[in-house]
């Protein structure tokens, strides 16, 4: 394992800056506000913020502030923050993101989570960290060859848990976070003491017609986002899933045009009021100076028949018994109906609803998130 520090070259902001100047604006269409995507008039104000107001070495210096460190495992090179708590008792916890994420988007709750002492906390709930960026993803870089979907992410993380020397853990998720740590859990159960997600799909089979019945109008509501999103919202994951690298192009070649497509999701995906213009870009950032918005997309390709727009749902292979933790934000993308959830995850045994955030809690609503991993953890600490 190699310490890392981000220390981006001078040359690559200043070609930044000179792209976003050069910008060519499309037309659009009068009226049509966010219908058909993002609207000009909104993605103009946020590129001269960026050009002129977003402080990216102060973002560099305040993730710098962590230990990181970079390692191969089967033969891709992993990126990773390790926190310790100064806590001796404290949990080994493993954070995975999804897109348009980062290990940026857990920023605000490192601390808290490492040194619940210095926050106002009980230091039994103290944990030990391991934020890995995805491969293909930010500072871990393109992966080296196909395969890696989130099976063999699972498995990477297994094998990072255990050159860390860690026996015991407990594993989080969102996006495709909840998928890499629900797999690592089913696979390394003799390890992982529990999963904690904030995105479960669950949903109904439509095999049986009298599983919709007795559902609430809250319960109907999110089986009716499931098909928005499978109808609209989905458009950036067929993509993904299907012609990565043709998209690769545009989004490596155009700051603004990766910033669209990456912005419209935290707008779409979120609790606009928790997420700051400044933590857009700094995600946006991670993918723009590492040339990785093309290999980003690569595991949506792997990793087809796991995603919500499949034609099966991926829920079926939650066979295990391992205590699984599950936090619901009302304005994520996609919600889980809890009575197919727990037929389908026969080992729920932590729910949480929230009344505000949305698919990127740690960042939308920190103390909510921390909060709610603290109580899980309970469960597994007994």
């Amino acid at each position: 394992m190699q310490p890392f520090r981000i220390e981006i070259p001078q040359a690559a902001l200043d070609d930044l800056y000179d792209r976003l100047d050069r910008t060519r604006w499309p037309t659009e269409l009068p009226g049509v506000g966010w219908e058909r995507g993002v609207p000009i008039a909104y993605l103009r104000t946020l590129v001269d913020y960026w050009r002129t107001g977003y402080d990216w070495r102060a973002v560099e210096a305040r993730i710098n502030r962590f230990p990181q460190y970079t390692t191969d495992i089967d033969g891709a090179n992993v990126h990773f923050l390790h926190v310790r708590s100064p806590e001796p008792q404290a949990l080994p916890l493993i954070l995975t993101h999804g897109w348009p994420g980062s290990v940026a988007e857990f920023l605000d709750v490192l601390d808290p989570l490492a040194d619940p002492r210095a926050h106002g906390g009980d230091p039994a709930t103290a944990f030990h960290l391991v934020v890995p960026s995805l491969p293909g993803y930010g500072f871990s870089g393109p992966t080296p060859e196909p395969g890696w979907d989130v099976v063999r992410v699972a498995e990477a993380w297994a094998e990072l848990m255990s050159r860390l020397g860690y026996d015991r853990y407990l594993a989080q998720g969102g996006d495709l976070g909840s998928m890499v740590s629900i797999i690592l859990g089913e696979m390394d159960p003799e390890h992982v003491a529990g999963v904690h997600v904030n995105l479960l799909l669950a949903m109904p089979t439509g095999d049986d017609p009298d599983e919709l019945t007795g559902l609430s109008d809250a319960d109907r509501d999110r089986i009716a986002l499931l098909s928005r999103f499978r109808a609209d919202l989905s458009g950036y994951m067929k993509v993904h899933s299907t012609r990565p690298q043709t998209l690769a192009y545009a989004l490596t070649d155009s700051p603004v045009g990766q910033l669209a497509w990456m912005a419209e999701k935290f707008h779409e995906w979120t609790d606009t009021a928790g997420v700051s213009r400044d933590m857009v870009l700094t995600n946006v950032m991670i993918y723009w100076l590492t040339a990785t918005a093309g290999p980003s997309a690569q595991i949506y390709y792997e990793s087809a028949p796991f995603l919500p727009i499949a034609d099966a749902p991926p829920t079926a292979r939650a066979a295990s018994a391992l205590p699984l933790g599950v936090a619901v934000f009302p304005k994520d993308v996609l919600l889980p109906v809890r009575r197919f959830a727990e037929r389908d995850f026969k080992n729920i045994v932590h729910w949480s609803e929230f009344d505000r955030g949305g698919h990127f809690p740690a960042l939308e609503q920190p103390d909510m998130f921390v909060a709610d991993l603290r109580e899980f953890a309970r469960t597994v600490r007994r």
